[in-house]
């Protein structure tokens, strides 16, 4: 009998790796990527995304002291993306946190006055670990699936690896190619799964 595994997917964590890679971060791929997660002894019970809508509103930039406008993009990506077999979407929020230096002009050597492009906004995702845990508690509870396949970085994510451990759940901390995982999730992780980018 095939194992039942629950794919959780940290979408903003994902994001960066694939971007690095050049794939094109979109439904269709997010898809490959989640179904990459399962071997072929097992059998995919739910996929479980985890993002954050774009920010919009307004913000003072750092230098001239002008206001700015973040447009928020169009989200029906993920509108779509929820419509995918086994697929469901859990949205966080995305908070601004202010600007700072870009890496670029770090160490800041003077050539000049410093201007409003020498900054770039920094925002903090809210709620996805939250939501990731909470998913992980209710299906160590329910013993819905065998194994919880864990795409993140997140290490606000431990508690709830443990709590699934020790209701007898394997969790498998998936790697894709170029993430290096914080110890400590491989510490509280059964073991870890590398896969390759869907062609």
């Amino acid at each position: 009998m095939n194992k039942k595994v629950a794919v959780l997917i940290d979408g903003g964590h994902l994001r960066v790796y694939a971007k690095r890679a050049q794939k094109a971060f979109v439904p269709d791929y997010i898809e490959k990527i989640a179904l990459a997660c399962a071997t072929a002894d097992e059998q995919i019970f739910r996929v479980l995304y985890y993002d954050c809508p774009l920010f919009e509103g307004n913000a003072t930039l750092p230098v001239s002291g002008t206001q700015h406008h973040f447009t928020r993009p169009n989200n029906d990506w993920m509108k779509e993306l929820a419509k995918r077999d086994f697929f469901a979407v859990r949205r966080g929020e995305l908070k601004f946190r202010g600007f700072s230096l870009k890496k670029s002009r770090i160490p800041f050597t003077p050539t000049g006055p410093l201007d409003d492009n020498d900054f770039e906004p920094k925002f903090e995702q809210k709620g996805v670990d939250m939501r990731i845990g909470l998913d992980m508690a209710t299906i160590s509870a329910n013993r819905s699936v065998d194994l919880i396949a864990l795409v993140t970085n997140d290490t606000d994510c431990i508690p709830a690896m443990k709590h699934a451990r020790r209701a007898g759940l394997q969790v498998v901390l998936i790697v894709v190619p170029g993430y290096s995982p914080a110890p400590d999730l491989v510490a509280h992780s059964d073991f870890r799964r590398n896969i390759a980018w869907p062609t």
